[in-house]
């Protein structure tokens, strides 16, 4: 599996030909929450003064995305807005503080963040979010943000995202401990009916 990333932190992040040429910077991270994928991004200039471009970047033009850069192979790889935004169907602001459900109908949590793997895929493979009493018990009153996997096929209605109730035997308190959990949860989904 290649690293996680919260999409938080991709906000800023250099836009860079495989040239070495810094075309952009990244302003918004973009989701097909039904998919679970990337779509693509918005777009800001370099520098203090720059504001947003007119321009994104779909996800089919990424090279690959690491924790320094995203990668594209040339400047021509960026779109107009209007057709990159078109295509999402849930972005990250409406992923956001959403509720946290499990098919079983429990509460778990609150979306803080959504977590993809970089390289060249752009799936979601997970969320941050503030838990719930029902997920991270004795903790007191202070809310507990942890780390939770994605389902294969994963649920937006409204405000709520449905995970499978499984999913939450997986949590880690961290990205780096997130990483060996996701990869645990999906191979105890291997055979288990979507």
């Amino acid at each position: 599996m290649n690293e996680l990333m919260a999409a938080r932190s991709l906000t800023t992040l250099p836009v860079v030909t495989l040239g070495g040429d810094a075309v952009a910077q990244v302003k918004h991270t973009l989701f097909d929450a039904a998919a679970g994928r990337v779509t693509g991004f918005t777009l800001s200039g370099r520098g203090l003064l720059s504001g947003p471009l007119k321009q994104s970047l779909p996800w089919t033009a990424v090279h690959s995305l690491g924790h320094d850069a995203v990668m594209i192979v040339d400047a021509g790889a960026l779109a107009d807005t209007s057709v990159v935004a078109a295509r999402q169907q849930v972005q990250e602001g409406r992923v956001l503080h959403a509720k946290v459900l499990t098919d079983e109908g429990a509460e778990v949590g609150t979306v803080l963040d959504v977590v993809v793997e970089g390289g060249g895929s752009g799936r979601v493979v997970g969320f941050r979010i503030a838990a719930g009493k029902a997920l991270v018990q004795g903790f007191g009153r202070r809310r507990h943000r942890v780390y939770v996997p994605r389902g294969e096929t994963l649920v937006v209605t409204g405000r709520a995202l449905v995970i499978p109730a499984d999913a939450v035997r997986y949590v880690a308190d961290d990205l780096p401990a997130f990483a060996a959990r996701v990869g645990a949860f999906r191979e105890g989904r291997k055979g288990t009916p979507p």
